[in-house]
Formats: C-alpha cells, sequence, structure tokens
C-alpha cells in the first residue's frame, strides 16, 4: 500500500514538474548561432571549402525530388528502428516524387514529410558573426525576426532583438556562416505547435499524438520534446512519468544531417551546410545537463516527500522545488551567454575530439546525452553554491519574467573573483563538450556527403 502512494506521489510531481520546468526553448540563451561560429571556425571541413552559391530551398527540392523520395523512406525506417516510442509517419504524409506539381505543393509536401511547421519560412539570410562587430551599423542586417520566423509574435521570443543579413539566389556566402546562422533556425517556429493537442490544425494531422510534456499552449514548450532526451532517469522515474521517455530530439538530428549529406554529395552546398546547421542544433541542446536530466540533484525519494507534503494541503516545498529548478537551468543558460566571449578557447580547443567513440548512429544519445546527463548534478552544485540561495535554491523569486533580476549577473559576477571563476569553469566544460561534438558531428555529415 505504502508503496502504490509513493508511486502516486511520484507520478504527480513528475507530471507538475513537466508542465512547468519544460517551458523553454531547448537552449534558452539563444546562442547556437554565436557558439558554433567560434567552434567550428577553424574547422578544415569549412574553412577550406569553396564558398557555397545560395539557392532557395524550392531549387534544391525541385532538383532532388526523387532522390528525396527515397531518403525520406529511409529516415522513416531508421528512425522507426531505432527512436524508443516512435510516432510512425502517416502513409498519407509520405512524400512521393510528383515533378507536374508547383513548387508550393512540393515544399509542402516535403515540409509534411518532416513534419515540421508548414508555416515555416525557410528565408534566405545570415545571422552575422559578432566577432566581426555590429553588422547593423553597416546597413547590411536589415531584416528583424519576423522576416524569418514563423512563431507568433505574441509568444515573445529571446531572439527578438536579432538582426539578419537578407541573401539573393546565387549569391557566393561563406559555409560557416551558413550553418552557424542555421543552428539557431529551429527555434524560428520549425517545431512549434506539432502535436496533437497543439493549437493548430496541422498538429492534429501530423501523427506525433499528444505532446509528452509541456504546456500544449506555450509556443516555446511544444518545441521542448524536440530538443530534450531524458535517456538516464532510473527506474522509479520512468514507472511514473513514462512520457519522459518520448523524445525526438534523435530522430530530429538524423533527419537533417542526412538531408545535409544529400545536398552536399549532389552539389547543393548551400543546403548542405544549412541542413548540417540544422541538424547540430539538436545534437548542442543535449550538451545541456537541464535537457538530459528532469531535475538535476533531486533523488526520487525526494521529489516523492515534496509531493506527499503538498497532498497534506503544505504545497509550499513542492512549488519552491519545482522554481528553483526552473530558476536553475535559466541561469545556467544565462550564465553561458554571459561567459560566452571568455569561454572561446574551451570551444575552440580540439584536444579532445578524437577521445570520443567513433561516430555511429547512437552517437547523440550514448555519448552526448550520457556525458550531459553524467554532469547535470555537479551543475546543479556549482550553481547552489555560487548563485544567491534565493534564486537557485530557496526560490523565493520566479526568475522567468524578471528581466531586471537577470540583469544583475554581470554584476554578480565582476563583484566576486572566486565565485566567477568557478561558474567559468562549469561553462568551459559544457562549451568544451559542445564544440567537440559539433566538430564531431560536422565532420562525421562531411565524410557522407563524400566531399573528402
Amino acid at each position: 500500500m505504502h508503496s502504490k502512494q509513493r508511486f502516486n506521489r511520484l507520478r504527480t510531481f513528475c507530471l507538475t514538474l513537466a508542465w512547468c520546468v519544460v517551458g523553454l526553448p531547448a537552449w534558452a540563451g539563444g546562442n547556437h548561432a554565436q557558439a558554433s561560429y567560434r567552434a567550428l571556425e577553424a574547422l578544415p571541413e569549412l574553412s577550406q571549402a569553396p564558398r557555397a552559391a545560395v539557392e532557395t530551398l524550392d531549387s534544391f527540392l525541385r532538383a532532388q525530388e526523387k532522390t528525396l523520395e527515397a531518403l525520406l523512406a529511409s529516415q522513416e525506417a531508421w528512425a522507426m528502428a531505432t527512436v524508443e516510442q516512435y510516432p510512425a509517419l502517416p502513409d498519407a504524409q509520405a512524400f512521393v516524387a510528383s515533378p507536374q506539381r508547383s513548387d508550393e505543393a512540393r515544399r509542402q509536401a516535403f515540409l509534411a514529410a518532416l513534419r515540421v511547421a508548414p508555416n515555416s519560412k525557410f528565408a534566405l539570410f545570415l545571422e552575422p558573426d559578432a566577432k566581426n562587430g555590429d553588422a547593423s551599423a553597416t546597413g547590411n542586417a536589415t531584416l528583424g525576426l519576423t522576416d524569418v520566423s514563423s512563431v507568433p509574435a505574441q509568444h515573445g521570443s529571446i531572439h527578438a532583438h536579432k538582426r539578419f543579413i537578407p541573401l539573393r539566389a546565387g549569391e557566393l556566402v561563406s559555409p560557416l556562416a551558413v550553418l552557424a546562422t542555421a543552428t539557431d533556425e529551429p527555434d524560428y517556429g520549425l517545431d512549434t505547435f506539432l502535436w496533437e493537442d497543439s493549437p493548430t490544425g496541422w498538429g492534429k494531422q501530423w501523427g506525433l499524438g499528444p505532446q509528452p510534456f509541456g504546456n500544449p499552449g506555450s509556443a516555446a514548450a511544444s518545441q521542448t520534446p524536440f530538443g530534450m532526451g531524458f535517456f538516464f532517469e532510473d527506474r522509479m522515474l520512468y514507472s511514473v512519468a513514462p512520457w519522459a521517455k518520448r523524445s525526438l530530439v534523435q530522430a530530429r538530428y538524423y533527419q537533417y544531417a542526412s538531408l545535409s549529406a544529400l545536398a552536399l554529395r549532389t552539389g547543393h552546398d548551400y543546403w548542405g551546410w544549412r541542413f548540417a546547421g540544422l541538424a547540430l542544433h539538436y545534437l548542442q541542446s543535449l550538451t545541456q545537463p537541464y535537457h538530459t536530466r528532469l531535475a538535476p540533484g533531486e533523488s526520487s525519494a525526494t521529489l516523492v516527500a515534496y509531493n506527499a507534503l503538498a497532498r497534506m494541503g503544505l504545497p509550499g516545498p513542492r512549488t519552491a522545488r519545482i522554481r528553483a529548478i526552473t530558476n536553475q537551468r535559466l541561469l545556467l543558460d544565462a550564465l553561458q551567454t554571459q561567459l560566452l566571449t571568455p569561454s572561446t578557447k574551451a570551444l575552440q580547443t580540439q584536444d579532445k575530439d578524437t577521445s570520443y567513440p567513433e561516430w555511429n548512429d547512437r552517437y547523440l544519445r550514448t555519448v552526448v546525452a550520457a556525458q550531459s546527463a553524467a554532469l547535470a548534478d555537479n551543475a546543479q552544485r556549482t550553481l547552489l553554491e555560487t548563485l544567491p540561495p534565493e534564486w537557485v535554491a530557496e526560490a523565493l523569486i520566479d526568475l522567468q519574467p524578471q528581466d531586471a533580476t537577470m540583469r544583475l549577473l554581470p554584476d554578480l559576477l565582476a563583484q566576486d573573483p572566486t565565485r566567477r571563476a568557478r561558474l567559468q569553469g562549469l561553462v568551459n566544460e559544457l562549451m568544451g563538450n559542445f564544440g567537440a561534438h559539433s566538430r564531431n558531428a560536422v565532420r562525421a555529415i562531411v565524410r557522407s556527403g563524400n566531399r573528402y
């Protein structure tokens, strides 16, 4: 009887935690692109590659339509065999070559087969490299977020401040810039509202089922099952929270990585590098500890205790714990934004690249996510021991909407060199993993594309 009660209490806590904690984009710091510039700028596969001719998505799809039919079918077979609890693609959405149809119809068929938002823009643009100064001051960065993103404006975005450089078909551009720009692109609406219970018409057609965790009404939360993978929780947690096993992060990476290899192999370099960047977005998200562990530093027994108190009419401890976990995740993202420039050396150092197993189709899970999950408890401990307890332990305030509080971080870091050094060490470790796995992924994609 007691074990059943414990089970039910843990289940309730996990459901509440899922709703509240996983409500932010895959990496809320929004720094995939700038971190990718630094991590990949010295990689020969990119630095020695010729400049790529910009091409519209319609042009690529038209040229490779028959090949794409076979590739997307093979992607589906791979996902069915590899991804746990993978929801099969409805037969009606399988991509079938039809040269006579319009470009618009072909593009919609392609997006339906990938199961991304059909209003995704796939505009032609670059995000400027911040190391080269403020590109907007030169008059080049003339596009805003609404020009490249399909996320409804009322949902807001951590990318709202960004400005982009428009491109024209036929223009020659840097492979590094194309790839780095694309690492942020899934946050621009590709993975938004795709579920059966999403407030969209297409979500009911895509066959992905109900959203496994997070608030279905939130644009940011609807993306999280594509950018998180809780592969290393204990058996008790899985027994009460089977939804924690549902993740499409591996499937998304494989889709875009194999599309990249096809594009590079067939001479469509622009889309080869852009698809590579899209793939890296998902790998890079798994380098974040709060994307691979649901509640770092918390045992199942502790979660049961918090929920038991709530059922006795004392919800305060449970509410504070959920808020603390959310704050910790948000602060770790913010720290990586604040300390990105000082972590450049960690991003660029290639000493560890060859220490990892040879690339394979399960690398994201068995190497990247496993490493990140193993780091989660230490990451939480570092945050608890270095940041104000009212932020990360007692969680007296909810940091999500309080931008003013987050702006105190630079002053906090400047006041205490010891505190800053310890947090910088944590960020360096995460950025070192981010860089090494990103480079290994690009090397694998390029080999698959028969480029070198």
